[in-house]
């Protein structure tokens, strides 16, 4: 038996990109919109594009929020994009909404005042990520990559949480991990040789 791959669907993921990326580098995965399956698989992909408040409506509609608390214990996790950013308490897009709380810290709008006039909003385009720390997730990586953002809020996580940095007016989170959770706000399926490498490592991840 391979490792079993659940992508999460809520209705807000790029998510044939993201199983045709899986694909790419070896693995099989399944879309599941299921939270009673949940349990059974080894890994969890939870991707996203749109809006942090209307995703959690969607992953509560069904009981997934439950789900993914309860895979989040012990399955290697993986948020990729808005799926990153659910992972954290709060989220501040448009109203304040309750994250999934996996990991400390706030998804705050890019600041306008230290970005200036010639950056706009939402960050779009490849930018170059800096790592902090080693992770099975950079393995084989440079300690400066290129991958591909669209964005308009980032996260703001502990120190100790953030993995890699990208600069855009200011420096600010664009990779974490904490024990088996991790996230990415770039994405990985559209960055190329790069973003498939990332991908990989967390798929071969023991």
């Amino acid at each position: 038996m391979g490792t079993k791959i659940a992508i999460i669907n809520y209705n807000m993921g790029n998510l044939a990109s993201v199983k045709n990326s899986c694909e790419k580098v070896g693995f099989e995965a399944e879309i599941t919109a299921d939270p009673e399956t949940i349990k059974h698989f080894d890994k969890i992909i939870l991707p996203g594009v749109g809006a942090f408040p209307d995703a959690m409506k969607h992953l509560r509609e069904n009981g997934m929020d439950e789900a993914l608390l309860e895979a989040a214990k012990n399955k290697p996790f993986f948020g990729v994009c808005l799926g990153m950013q659910l992972m954290f308490e709060w989220g501040f897009e448009h109203e304040k909404s309750a994250g999934l709380g996996l990991i400390k810290g706030d998804i705050v709008k890019f600041d306008e005042t230290t970005l200036g006039t010639e950056r706009k909003i939402p960050h779009m385009g490849w930018n170059k990520l800096f790592k902090e720390k080693d992770s099975v997730l950079f393995d084989g990586l440079d300690d400066e990559f290129y991958l591909y953002f669209v964005h308009s809020y980032h996260a703001a996580p502990s120190k100790e949480d953030i993995l890699a940095t990208t600069h855009y007016g200011y420096p600010f989170a664009a990779a974490v991990e904490r024990e088996n959770l991790c996230g990415l706000q770039p994405h990985p399926e559209k960055s190329g040789d790069t973003g498939l490498k990332i991908l990989k490592n967390f798929l071969e991840k023991k």
